[in-house]
C-alpha cells in the first residue's frame, strides 16, 4: 500500500484562499466562500493518497507538478515521495507563468 504524503500549502496558495473567503465576505454571501473553500480542501486532502491523480501542468509539462480543477480554480501542486506541496490556488482561466 503506499505511503500517504504529507499536504503543505505555499504562502501564496494560502493568501489566495484568504483572498477568495474575503471576497465572498464582500459580496455579503459568506457561506457560499465557505462551502468553496471546503469543497476545495477536499479536493487537496485526496492527493495525500493520489498524489498522481491531478494532471500535468499544461504549461511547464513537468511531472511532479500537477493540479487539479475545481471549477472556476486551479489547484497547483508538486508532489515526492514524501510529501505535496499546494503551490498555488488560482482562476482557471489564467495561465502559469514562469517567474
Amino acid at each position: 500500500m503506499p505511503r500517504k504524503r504529507t499536504i503543505t500549502f505555499a504562502e501564496s496558495a494560502v493568501k489566495y484562499l484568504e483572498a477568495i473567503r474575503n471576497w465572498y465576505v464582500d459580496q455579503q454571501v459568506p457561506a457560499v466562500g465557505e462551502r468553496l473553500l471546503k469543497e476545495i480542501i477536499s479536493h487537496v486532502a485526496r492527493l495525500a493518497d493520489f498524489p498522481e491523480s491531478g494532471r500535468v501542468v499544461p504549461e511547464f509539462g513537468i511531472m511532479n507538478l500537477r493540479e487539479i480543477i475545481h471549477s472556476p480554480f486551479r489547484i497547483v501542486y508538486r508532489h515526492d515521495k514524501n510529501r505535496v506541496r499546494i503551490v498555488r490556488v488560482w482562476r482557471s482561466e489564467r495561465l502559469l507563468k514562469m517567474p
